[in-house]
């Protein structure tokens, strides 16, 4: 099987790695792919939303699968680009439909479904420019802290959590107005805060049935202790310790099958990956979000613990017969750790060259922001350049493998939070499993 998989992160790298090890695969392209993917399979120069020459490629190459990682192809309709026109409706497409996509593209959308179907989550307001008033006067009226929302794609940064009005009120009129130019901030949701601690659960689904994939706790903010800007993740851990069975199977109850049963109610189209953001407050779930694709950092954590043929995963999304396969997980620990450019979330500095101290380091390491020079040397590319993953049968020696293969990476500016997990520790040292 010839298979084309979309983007260029480190959830890319960590699917070409699961992907390539594959009794199923012939030849792998990936587009664009980064330094990392390039040693799993075949880089293609094409812009993940350029549909046009995605599938002239797909046509001459005898493309029979494409997997799309990020979420702005999935958005932007490449399912129904591919399913909805004769000459490509062959090639199965592993991502929902772009109605589907929506429960990512849109917040808006995503909380009124979750009203329509029960789902516990936040209550919320959504105001634009023309409502901005109403906006502030929403904020004044109710207490902090306050938790703002851009309705659209934000690269996982648009979200601001305030602990007064006046920051509030002034968070709103900057995103409002200063960032108007931006499709993801025509509306903004403000939306109550709920505390507690946070997981992501996935599924994949056919559409009609659903395998639920191993959980993850992904670390948001770029500082220590939870602290400073939002980023795309700075790292991750799986499993987690407070998901046992009893509050999976509330998740499951309250939010997963109500989920199925409204894209089934509403007939939308949805074949790939559901990524449930949940709050657990007080040991009850709440959804705060949904993405249409599996997480970055998460990715890199979870993959790992999978034992199966990912490729015959793929292969019974496509044919609508998920009931019949079964998932197989490891139930050791998986540590990832997030090396970012120094400065990032905001401006940085790149193409500094990326040196290992041992040849070894680059097992489960996966690359996100890296490219090569003129060369051919490995440089940095990106605001997060690589994560590096360890398995462990404990948590601790898991996230301790993974900062000993960090000590063995370098490049100028290297910055990574020094806390991945360190949170959850105090939980499996009281039940003795570290």
């Amino acid at each position: 099987m010839n298979i084309l998989l979309i983007g260029s992160g480190g959830r890319e790298h960590a699917l070409a790695w699961k992907m390539s090890q594959s009794s199923y695969i012939n030849k792998l392209y990936i587009a664009p792919g980064n330094a990392g993917t390039s040693e799993c399979g075949v880089n293609v120069d094409i812009d993940i939303c350029d549909f046009d020459k995605l599938k002239d490629f797909a046509l001459s190459e005898n493309i029979q699968l494409i997997v799309v990682g990020p979420e702005l192809p999935l958005v932007n309709g490449i399912y129904n680009y591919f399913r909805e026109q004769n000459d490509t409706s062959h090639i199965e497409v592993i991502g929902p439909s772009s109605k589907g996509a929506m429960l990512e593209g849109s917040k808006h959308f995503a909380k009124e479904f979750m009203l329509r179907n029960n789902i516990p989550t936040a209550s919320f307001k959504t105001f634009s420019i023309d409502t901005l008033k109403d906006g502030i006067d929403f904020i004044d009226q109710n207490n902090p802290p306050y938790v703002l929302k851009a309705d659209g794609l934000a690269s996982g940064k648009g979200v601001v959590i305030c602990q007064d009005k006046e920051e509030a009120i002034q968070i709103l009129n900057k995103m409002l107005k200063d960032y108007s130019d931006d499709s993801a901030y025509k509306e903004v949701l403000i939306e109550q805060f709920l505390s507690g601690i946070e997981l992501s659960v996935f599924i994949a689904t056919d559409g009609k049935s659903y395998v639920i994939l191993p959980e993850a706790k992904d670390y948001k903010r770029i500082g220590e202790g939870d602290t400073g800007l939002n980023t795309g993740g700075m790292g991750a851990v799986s499993p987690v310790p407070f998901a046992n069975e009893e509050f999976m199977s509330k998740i499951e109850e309250r939010i997963i099958k109500p989920t199925m049963q409204g894209l089934i109610n509403e007939e939308i189209d949805y074949k790939g990956f559901i990524f449930f953001g949940i709050m657990n407050s007080d040991g009850n779930p709440y959804l705060i979000e949904y993405n249409c694709r599996l997480g970055d950092p998460e990715t890199q954590a979870i993959l790992p613990r999978i034992n199966n043929d990912i490729i015959e995963l793929f292969e019974r999304i496509a044919a609508g017969t998920l009931d019949e396969f079964e998932l197989s997980v490891n139930p050791s620990f998986a540590a990832t750790v997030i090396l970012a450019s120094g400065g990032y979330p905001k401006e940085f500095q790149k193409h500094f060259p990326i040196s290992f101290r041992n040849k070894s380091t680059p097992h489960l390491v996966f690359h996100a922001g890296t490219s090569f020079d003129e060369d051919d040397k490995l440089i940095t590319n990106g605001g997060r350049v690589m994560a590096v993953t360890s398995i462990g049968e404990y948590m601790k020696q898991a996230l301790d493998v993974s900062y000993y293969k960090i000590g063995l990476i370098s490049f100028n500016n290297m910055y990574f939070r020094k806390d991945i997990g360190q949170d959850l520790l105090s939980e499996l040292q009281d039940s003795m499993i570290l």
